[in-house]
């Protein structure tokens, strides 16, 4: 029997475990998963460093979004750890300045204001408009309310210390697969294209009528794309 493959999931900004419910149960047969928890950090090295104590000896990675951040810092920190990388719906860019502006008072607000998780306003921004009625919108709220404010403020100042990956790409040496949802407003195609082309040999799979939330907006079709991936 063949053995089953290490892989370790990074969640995105205010995510957690249930991201990648889909993709751990369809993906059990072939997969030995484990979620990273990014919630206790406020600086991506650490969540790094955390990450790497618990990962196996060697694991694929997959991580979105800012999941996808943390990832940068484990390749700088441990390359040779690294089977292949899935880069999914994240950037390699920091924030510009008037997004650092945004971040900054966000998180000003919100330490002394009532953390309200994912509202309604915000969702057209994480999923396609098609979607903002389904079920997963709700899925989407219930894990920014568990993740909670104090994890918020450690990610968002991460966020906002992040390192600017983009002279970084050319020295990542692993098989890498760049995804993206071909309307995510987050971080739109062309930061995706960029890393494609920034790293060597990677490929770049598009979901069309996507947002930024591919695991959830297309479940099975992600599973199957990551089953695929890492068995090719």
């Amino acid at each position: 029997m063949q053995a089953l493959q290490p892989v370790v999931f990074i969640p995105g900004l205010l995510c957690d475990a249930q991201l990648w419910q889909n993709q751990i149960e369809g993906l059990a047969d072939i997969c030995q998963s484990q979620v990273a928890d990014i919630s206790l950090d406020h600086s991506m090295t650490a969540m790094a460093e955390r990450i790497l104590e618990t990962a196996p000896e060697r694991f694929n990675l997959i991580a979105l979004s800012m999941g996808g951040y943390v990832a940068f810092e484990i390749l700088r920190l441990a390359p040779e750890r690294i089977i292949k990388l899935t880069l999914m719906d994240t950037s390699a860019r920091i924030d510009s300045p008037k997004a650092a502006a945004h971040r900054k008072a966000t998180i000003e607000v919100m330490q002394v204001g009532k953390f309200l998780g994912v509202t309604d306003k915000l969702l057209p921004q994480l999923i396609h408009p098609s979607r903002v009625h389904d079920p997963i919108a709700n899925v989407i709220k219930t894990m920014a309310i568990r993740v909670g404010k104090t994890a918020f403020l450690n990610q968002q100042t991460a966020i906002m210390h992040r390192t600017d990956s983009r002279s970084f790409l050319p020295e990542i040496r692993v098989p890498t697969l760049v995804v993206v949802g071909e309307q995510d407003q987050v971080t739109p195609l062309h930061h995706a294209q960029e890393m494609q082309q920034g790293i060597p040999n990677a490929k770049l799979h598009i979901f069309p009528e996507c947002g930024h939330l591919p695991p959830l907006e297309y479940p099975n079709e992600t599973t199957q794309l990551l089953r695929e991936w890492l068995t090719a």
